[in-house]
């Protein structure tokens, strides 16, 4: 069974930093493609950054240069590091995971939702 329980979140003044942590369980990172999306009130949901099993990243536009990806394989827990935080990154964050060894957007497996407000 698949569980994906994220953390981290909070509030932060613009210009801070925060990171959120997803632990997984059920399977092994090594195989699976993991990411993390947002939304905010009022929008449709946005796919913030994924990395794929080879370690490919892809990164929205948005938050590229500002947001880090990353994983440890050997805990299966998946971070997002969050710099430069603007009052536009304030959403509800949600990590969620695919099966397969390349990120195809067939995100099966959700986290539950981590609220950032970034206040300006």
């Amino acid at each position: 069974q698949v569980e994906l329980v994220g953390s981290g979140g909070g509030s932060v003044q613009a210009g801070g930093s925060l990171k959120l942590s997803c632990a997984a369980s059920g399977y092994t990172h090594g195989s699976w493609c993991v990411g993390w999306f947002r939304q905010a009130p009022g929008k449709t949901r946005e796919r913030v950054a994924t990395i794929d099993s080879n370690g490919r990243m892809t990164y929205a536009d948005s938050v590229k240069g500002r947001f880090t990806i990353s994983k440890d394989n050997s805990k299966n827990i998946l971070y997002l590091q969050m710099n430069s935080l603007k009052s536009e990154d304030t959403a509800m964050y949600q990590c969620a995971a695919e099966i397969g060894r390349v990120c195809l957007g067939g995100f099966g497996y959700w986290g539950q939702g981590i609220q950032v407000t970034v206040s300006s």
